[in-house]
């Protein structure tokens, strides 16, 4: 068949549009590093050891990304050392997540190779990773841990890294990334980063090993060092769902459970170089072992035990008995929270979950405005004037219940009902939005 001369024009006019620039130049373009300005603008946070604010570098942005883009194309490019910051893990003694926040005009640096380096990467990934990838999330991951115990692989190994961020080693890391970065300035642009060091507390510190926990450039890093361990997986023929470092595996007895944790566990530490925490690292059954902070319990998913622990233990925070804030002000400052976790945690298929923590934060609200009246006499006349019968409310005020017990009366229940919660002080309720994939209201799992 002859071939059509039109058909040749497209071809060479389809090829004018393919960028045959290299990832360094593709970096220092500044339409590339405004698209990565906009990324961090969206994401927001604060500012790095110099003190400048988003806001404050987008009001000269033009300026500031000739200049950004100058000093790259130059080498006058130095990263400056990440801001650490602290932040306290979920739970009491649980110790303190080291994260670094770097200069906004790094992280733009960070967001333009992430958004580069991505399309060459992520489509090599193991579709069984989902961590900070797109079009996945931790919903998604969960949902497929699901689908594998349903087909009665219901023996886990729960793999926890310890401190993984903290302890990748940079040789290593830069030699993965060779293996399709073929361009030798990102490379040694990326072990820049890497080596930027960490200023605390007014001193900086030599980073020899890790990445940044806060960059937007580290999630893609994580998975590019974790993809060995995906790999390793898939080649031997193992069911598992891993999520940046938390991953476990799906195996059908208690006896494979613990050989395939013998295995793995050498690989990582020997091959990879990383270390596993025991103390979190666990084999058991599918409704002993939670995985991002869900327990798939008889093929079905419900909040973990852990987690409504510490849903509990941050209603308590927020609702304590003396305080200076108004009523108005504290139910706006719980639906803020609430609002935030429950949305994620709207995969359970359990809403009486939800109900309860709801009910919780009612209950605690109910026992401030007891501890708020000083006197019995002062309570039993509030109650009075809340509509409670005169004989309940005075029953109810001098008896010897503690604020808590009290809290749970008859009278208090009375005096301050679900609805004036719901409809005059706008409590945030999740538990009635009857999502599909929700059991009735009622359902209750227990979870261990």
């Amino acid at each position: 068949m002859k071939i059509q001369p039109i058909n040749q024009s497209k071809m060479r006019q389809q090829s004018l549009f393919v960028d045959k620039r290299s990832l360094f130049e593709k970096l220092c373009d500044q339409a590339n590093l405004a698209t990565g300005f906009e990324q961090v603008r969206k994401n927001g946070g604060s500012p790095g050891i110099d003190g400048v604010t988003i806001q404050e570098f987008s009001a000269c942005l033009d300026k500031e990304l000739a200049q950004l883009k100058k000093d790259l194309e130059s080498w006058c490019y130095k990263p400056e050392p990440v801001r650490r910051v602290e932040i306290p893990k979920p739970g009491k003694g649980k110790g303190v997540r080291l994260l670094g926040v770097p200069c906004v005009r790094d992280r733009i640096v960070h967001a333009t190779l992430k958004l580069l380096l991505e399309p060459i990467f992520d489509p090599t990934f193991s579709n069984h990773s989902y961590g900070f990838r797109p079009g996945r999330s931790p919903q998604k991951a969960v949902e497929a841990a699901k689908q594998i115990i349903k087909k009665g692989k219901e023996y886990v190994i729960d793999i926890d890294l310890s401190k993984f961020f903290d302890r990748v080693n940079h040789d290593r890391f830069i030699y993965l990334l060779s293996g399709r970065v073929t361009d030798k300035r990102i490379l040694r642009l990326i072990g820049m980063i890497l080596r930027s060091g960490v200023m605390d507390k007014g001193t900086v510190l030599l980073t020899r090993e890790g990445t940044v926990q806060g960059s937007p450039l580290s999630p893609l890093l994580s998975n590019v060092v974790l993809d060995e361990l995906d790999k390793e997986l898939e080649c031997r023929g193992l069911e598992f769902c891993r999520y940046a470092d938390d991953c476990n595996i799906f195996v059908r007895s208690f006896k494979a459970a613990n050989r395939v944790m013998d295995s793995i566990s050498r690989f990582i530490e020997k091959k990879l170089k990383l270390k596993i925490n025991w103390d979190k690292s666990k084999v058991g059954k599918s409704q002993d072992v939670k995985f991002l902070g869900m327990t798939i319990v008889r093929g079905t998913v419900a909040i973990s035990v852990e987690s409504m622990r510490r849903a509990w233990q941050k209603v308590k925070d927020l609702t304590p008995r003396g305080t200076y804030l108004n009523l108005e002000k504290t139910v706006t400052r719980i639906n803020n929270w609430y609002t935030g976790w429950s949305g994620y945690y709207l995969i359970t298929q359990y809403p009486y979950q939800l109900r309860v923590i709801e009910a919780h934060i009612r209950r605690r609200l109910r026992a401030r405005f007891v501890y708020q009246q000083k006197r019995r006499r002062h309570l039993s006349n509030k109650l009075i004037k809340q509509g409670v019968p005169k004989k309940r409310a005075q029953e109810a005020a001098y008896s010897n219940k503690g604020i808590w017990a009290l809290s749970r009366t008859y009278a208090l229940n009375k005096a301050y009902p679900n609805r004036l919660f719901i409809n005059e002080w706008g409590q945030k309720i999740r538990s009635e939005d009857k999502m599909k994939h929700w059991f009735n209201v009622r359902r209750w799992v227990k979870v261990r």
